[in-house]
């Protein structure tokens, strides 16, 4: 009696797969060291425009990943350095050029504030990015604990183009732009919980019908005036946090804020 075939061993996965969700983490990368390199050379518009394209890339680096199955500690930790560069460096840096680097004009004291708060910023970028990494897996994927870096990152891209649009520069908001980064900075290192629009698991993956046609009207918005637009909806998010806290502290009993 002949002994049964065993079955032949399945074919492992292509290594070369691993290298699309990298290849976008990358692309994210150079956007956010292109966004430093521009606004080093006063191109602001354009290097806020840098810092959206990596916030898009760093989107769908992790989507690619989950649907190729190529998810890897490699690729979690490489993205996470790419996201200092370019939601922590970058928009530091950007708004450092654009506006605060002006304070220096107001004496030595508000000159250093310039560049701490530059610092402040990146700093918080880096200990959001970390407790982000250590709470995998221990925290509701419904919410972010604090502003997410890609978020706070785009609310300081938009707001620097908004101004650059409408012909203001850094050294006339030098204080605006100083509220701007330490408020951004302090969003990030906050416990203020932020809806994270990822849902809970694949039956949530469904959206309305209505959730469409309203992402399709922003997109279409964004397209007739990107910098308003994006600054809009950068900023009704920012705030979404803080009044998502006070909603829920209205609603205990007897309506006490402590």
């Amino acid at each position: 009696m002949e002994s049964p075939t065993p079955p032949a061993p399945a074919r492992p996965r292509a290594r070369g797969i691993y290298l699309l969700p990298n290849l976008f983490t990358t692309g994210g990368l150079f956007a956010g060291f292109y966004a430093i390199i521009a606004a080093a050379q006063g191109q602001f518009a354009d290097a806020c425009t840098a810092v959206f394209i990596a916030a898009v890339l760093d989107g769908l680096d992790g989507r690619v990943a989950r649907l190729t199955n190529t998810q890897s500690e490699f690729g979690t930790q490489y993205d996470s350095l790419a996201d200092l560069v370019s939601f922590g460096l970058a928009p530091a840096l950007l708004m450092y050029h654009w506006a605060l680097g002006a304070l220096r004009l107001d004496g030595a004291t508000p000159g250093k504030l310039g560049w701490i708060a530059a610092f402040l910023y990146a700093a918080c970028a880096a200990l959001r990015l970390a407790r982000f990494n250590a709470q995998v897996g221990q925290v509701d994927k419904r919410w972010f604990i604090g502003l997410a870096s890609p978020a706070a990152a785009g609310l300081v891209a938009s707001f620097i183009w908004t101004c650059v649009a409408f012909g203001f520069t850094g050294e006339e908001l030098r204080y605006p732009a100083l509220a701007v980064t330490v408020t951004a900075a302090l969003l990030m290192v906050s416990r203020t919980r932020y809806f994270s629009f990822k849902g809970g698991g694949p039956r949530n993956d469904r959206v309305p019908f209505l959730a469409i046609i309203v992402v399709v009207a922003a997109l279409v918005a964004i397209a007739i005036d990107p910098p308003t637009v994006l600054l809009a909806i950068t900023g009704l998010y920012a705030l979404s946090g803080p009044g998502y806290w006070a909603w829920r502290r209205l609603r205990r009993p007897g309506g006490a804020m402590a």
